[in-house]
């Protein structure tokens, strides 16, 4: 495996964080502490950039790049802000990946156009009130009715469930803890019986929206069901395959941020008429988080480098994204650490990292759900 940087992965390296130093930086704290979903700043310049259609190709008016870029891009803006890097990648794995990787040549051009350029805003729903990793149980059905299926019930923890402009919903097409009874609908928001629900309260990632979406005898026609009627299980779990890599990348996002901060603040901070970086107590810790921090890279990039390749990965996307948000949890805490009393206040960045990395062990499959996926796997053979 060669996972040397390009010269293309360091221009768009260079050229997010440019954009996050410039539009992101500035404002974070005041969308975090209003709870605000910045869309302008989607529509008007990740759009554009080419951010929220990294993988989408080109004919399409995507960025058509691949998972080291992506990695790239998601991670540049955890480092400043974990909640716009998580919108981030909830747009472009989920919703858009979705449809890229199994709409139709006719549901390609409707819609990702659309998300890729920014125009519109995308969201995903598997989650319920009652099933979370076991979404076979899951309640939210559609009945067909004619030539349109009508769906009935809740999904939860739906990022960008107010604001997104189109939805890709996985429901209940056939008996519970058949994993063929479901099925994915691409539902635009306007359609008649979608209704946004509750807003979360949440401790981080406060300016990624996390609300219900509701179906009320919710009607959507045929031609938005993607690929085939019960193939909505499967697709989500292939989905979520590189949904873990996104997370993964995120997790590694937030750790240099709060890496980079710590050795910027261990060089300045002097006690004892000198710098604290001086101190082998917090030197070692920066030399634990340096190496945590590669070693997660790695696992991270090896995913990555798979499915470029359109290999199977789903060990290697679990262990990336269960390793990369433990050592985001720990090197967010480590940092904490670090500043002292100053870490626990809203006047320095590590206080916003430390509540912002522990979504990162918890969405898109529990760190407890990722040791599963391994240990099957690691059985497997």
């Amino acid at each position: 495996m060669e996972f040397n940087t390009t010269e293309n992965q360091q221009m768009i390296a260079q050229a997010v964080r440019d954009l996050a130093e410039r539009e992101i930086r500035p404002r974070l704290m005041e969308w975090d502490e209003a709870q605000h979903l910045p869309i302008d700043l989607f529509k008007q310049h990740l759009g554009p950039a080419g951010m929220l259609g990294v993988l989408v190709p080109e004919e399409y008016g995507g960025a058509g790049l691949g998972y080291m870029e992506y990695v790239t891009t998601v991670s540049e803006v955890g480092r400043v802000c974990g909640s716009i890097g998580l919108s981030v990648a909830a747009h472009n794995s989920l919703c858009t990946g979705h449809i890229l990787q199994f709409g139709n040549a006719e549901q390609k051009k409707k819609w990702l156009p659309k998300l890729a350029s920014g125009q519109w805003l995308g969201a995903w729903a598997l989650t319920e009130p009652n099933t979370g990793s076991d979404a076979m149980r899951m309640k939210c059905t559609a009945k067909k009715d004619g030539s349109d299926w009508v769906i009935n019930g809740t999904k939860c923890w739906i990022t960008h469930g107010i604001s997104s402009d189109v939805l890709v919903a996985i429901v209940r097409t056939g008996e519970p803890l058949d994993s063929k009874g479901m099925t994915a609908f691409v539902i635009e928001r306007g359609t008649k019986g979608l209704k946004a629900g509750k807003k979360e309260n949440k401790l981080g990632m406060r300016a990624s929206e996390t609300a219900e979406v509701i179906f009320e005898d919710c009607r959507v026609p045929e031609a938005n069901i993607l690929g085939q009627v019960g193939e909505g299980f499967q697709q989500a779990m292939k989905v979520l395959d590189g949904g873990r890599i996104s997370i993964a990348a995120l997790s590694l996002g937030i750790a240099k941020g709060a890496y980079d901060a710590s050795v910027k603040y261990a060089k300045e901070r002097q006690q004892f008429g000198r710098p604290i970086a001086d101190f082998q107590a917090i030197a070692f810790k920066l030399a634990d988080m340096a190496t945590r921090i590669d070693a997660a890279e790695l696992l991270t990039l090896q995913a990555a480098d798979l499915k470029n390749r359109h290999l199977r990965m789903t060990k290697e996307s679990a262990m990336a994204k269960y390793y990369a948000s433990e050592v985001c949890v720990w090197a967010s805490n480590e940092a904490v650490q670090i500043f002292g009393g100053y870490g626990y206040t809203k006047d320095f960045p590590v206080e916003k990292f430390y509540r912002d990395s522990k979504l990162c062990t918890i969405g898109e499959g529990t760190s407890e759900i990722q040791k599963l996926v391994i240990s099957r796997e690691v059985l497997r053979g």
